[in-house]
């Protein structure tokens, strides 16, 4: 059940961002879906290879790095997800901070409902 919400909550942040920011776009509803199912996909494997792989780099901004690589991982889940584009890295940076605070303080809100 609390996977099934996460999902929602990511694709229903997906869709906020997209409204938000310029240079990404969402065609639907099936597609802002689809993107939360592959982003989540793409950082529970790909995220911590590249970030250990990145690490010298991490610890020599200070974890800063950290923000490129999600910014990395949201514009490679838009070259896979048909009918979710997003333009450029800086639509990308922008993109991946907002997903994650509007997904955060969501999961955080319905933290009752998803039994945490």
């Amino acid at each position: 059940m609390r996977l099934l919400v996460r999902w929602l909550i990511n694709a229903g942040a997906i869709l906020l961002v997209a409204w938000i920011v310029d240079g990404i776009e969402v065609r639907g509803p099936v597609a802002a879906l689809l993107a939360a199912a592959v982003l989540g996909i793409v950082n529970a494997v790909i995220r911590p290879v590249v970030l250990f792989l990145t690490l010298p780099i991490g610890c020599l901004t200070l974890g800063l790095f950290t923000f490129v690589v999600n910014a990395l991982m949201l514009w490679l889940t838009a070259a896979v997800v048909d009918g979710f584009e997003v333009h450029g890295f800086l639509s990308a940076l922008i993109g991946s901070l907002l997903i994650s605070l509007v997904s955060s303080v969501a999961s955080w809100f319905l933290g009752g409902a998803t039994g945490e």
